[in-house]
């Protein structure tokens, strides 16, 4: 027989539903996504570091475990959601069940529970913390715990310890990849592009990232709060006086953006999913986008010399930056999406283009 699980939130909801992945319990923000695919992505994805999450896809796992999928080398995520999960996947490629892979991972997880009311509950009310637990006998406890949760040090416990190198067997550029929690096919997707590609600890002081003498500098995705780290803040401010053309994606986007002297705002629920519309400001167009954040650069508080390029279609944050002194372009998006869509995969090109005008 399933075992009973519960999902507590932070204002006193309980939700019964029954337990897989770990037998344990874990507190989070509690989060959902909207992605009908990708879910090996999302597991492994450091950005979520701290958080549980709800997919809003009733079926999840019917395509098994992937390994050359991961975003990362182990999953990020505290606990994982979901409506139902696959127990036979079918796919030439699977090496396991969803079940089998959290218990390995010693990720708890709730199945069996109303998804699309606790999205409801979460789009109205706001990412709330949550625990995922078998035992509710000391529910004031829980909710006093849950009261004290936040995620710390998120950059610092998933950036890489030491330097790592990919590359083509003809590279023509030379990227620094600051690693805030960057995602595996963000160097996929400038190796391809004939890039060799240095990953650097987040804290690399920039006189060490401009050593290498790079022709560019992505600045990754990652988790947290933005505002938080303001040594690396410092450091990106300088990188980005010394001319070399830089490309920030999700985190590295906010992280820019503050090191010139804007400001970030912490979104209701956030953005996560894989069909986000982006409005391009110059041409109208609008692309579907993969998204994964929970705070966002504020429009208003941005420099003269910082032009917001593209807008959210929903709710019109901002999505995009071109700062007009220097080659630099950020998007708080992500291009890279494996698993789709893939509509923004250009921006890389236009890196790419950077740094050739550059040489």
């Amino acid at each position: 027989m399933d075992q009973k699980a519960y999902l507590v939130l932070q204002d006193g909801t309980v939700m019964e539903g029954k337990a897989f992945g770990a037998m344990d319990s874990t507190c989070g923000e509690t989060v959902f996504t909207t992605g009908m695919t990708g879910y090996l992505e999302t597991l492994t994805d450091p950005s979520y570091y701290g958080q549980i999450v709800v997919q809003t896809f009733p079926l999840v796992g019917n395509y098994g475990v992937i390994p050359p999928d991961f975003e990362s080398g182990k999953v990020q995520v505290k606990g994982y959601i979901v409506r139902e999960w696959c127990r036979e996947p079918s796919n030439f490629r699977c090496q396991g069940d969803l079940d089998a892979f959290l218990q390995k991972s010693g990720i708890p997880g709730i199945y069996g529970i109303d998804t699309r009311r606790l999205t409801k509950l979460i789009r109205r009310h706001g990412v709330m913390n949550g625990k995922i637990t078998q035992d509710i006998s000391d529910l004031p406890g829980i909710l006093e715990e849950l009261r004290g949760y936040t995620i710390q040090n998120a950059v610092e416990s998933v950036t890489c310890q030491s330097p790592r190198t990919d590359a083509p067997e003809k590279p023509r550029f030379r990227v620094v990849l600051m690693d805030f929690g960057a995602k595996e096919n963000i160097r996929c997707s400038l190796v391809k592009r004939g890039c060799e590609v240095l990953t650097l600890p987040a804290h690399t002081p920039a006189e060490e990232v401009l050593s290498y003498s790079p022709d560019g500098i992505m600045l990754s995705n990652g988790p947290g709060d933005p505002a938080e780290n303001t040594q690396i803040i410092h450091e990106i401010g300088k990188l980005y006086q010394s001319g070399v053309p830089i490309f920030g994606i999700c985190l590295g986007h906010q992280l820019l953006a503050l090191s010139q002297g804007g400001k970030t705002v912490k979104l209701k629920y956030g953005h996560r999913g894989a069909n986000q519309p982006v409005r391009d400001i110059s041409t109208g167009r609008v692309y579907i986008t993969s998204q994964n954040h929970g705070y966002a650069v504020d429009s208003d508080a941005l420099p003269s010399h910082a032009q917001v390029s593209m807008v959210n279609a929903n709710d019109g944050t901002c999505e995009g930056i071109v700062y007009e002194n220097a080659p630099v372009f950020t998007v708080q998006f992500h291009p890279e999406a494996c698993g789709g869509p893939l509509d923004t995969q250009f921006l890389f090109d236009q890196f790419i283009k950077r740094m050739e005008e550059m040489r």
